[in-house]
C-alpha cells in the first residue's frame, strides 16, 4: 500500500500552523465566539489528558522533589496579590472600593448642602 501524501495544513511546518490557529483563536476572541472553558470543563478536559497520557505511557512522572516545587510555585503564584483589573470571576479589592464609595458619599453630601 502507497503512503497518503500530507496536503494543506498538515503538510505545513509546525511553526507555520500554530501561527495560523493563533490568529484565528486571536479572532475567535476578539468577535466572542470563543469557547472559554468553566472550571468543570477545563477539569475534565485536564483529567482526559491525563489518563491518555498515562495510557500512550507519555506523562511525566513527577518525582517528589518536583512535586513540591510545583505546590510550592502555585502556593507562591495563589497567595501572591495580583496588580490587574478583576475579572468576571474575581473580586475587587474591598478596601479601595470602600474608599472610593467613602470618597463618592462626601462628594454627594457636598452637593446636597449646596443646593439647600
Amino acid at each position: 500500500m502507497t503512503e497518503k501524501s500530507l496536503r494543506g495544513f498538515a503538510a505545513m511546518d509546525r511553526a507555520k500552523q500554530k501561527a495560523i490557529a493563533s490568529k484565528g483563536g486571536q479572532a475567535a476572541h476578539a468577535k466572542g465566539t470563543a469557547h472559554e472553558f468553566t472550571t468543570e470543563e477545563a477539569r475534565e478536559a485536564g483529567k482526559k489528558g491525563g489518563q491518555a497520557a498515562h495510557a500512550k505511557g507519555t506523562a511525566h512522572e513527577f518525582t517528589p522533589e518536583e512535586a513540591r516545587e510545583a505546590g510550592r510555585k502555585g502556593g507562591q503564584t495563589t497567595h501572591t496579590p495580583q496588580e490587574v483589573a478583576p475579572g468576571p470571576h474575581q473580586v475587587a479589592a474591598p478596601q479601595r472600593d470602600l474608599q472610593e464609595l467613602q470618597g463618592a458619599g462626601q462628594e454627594m453630601i457636598g452637593v446636597e448642602q449646596s443646593m439647600m
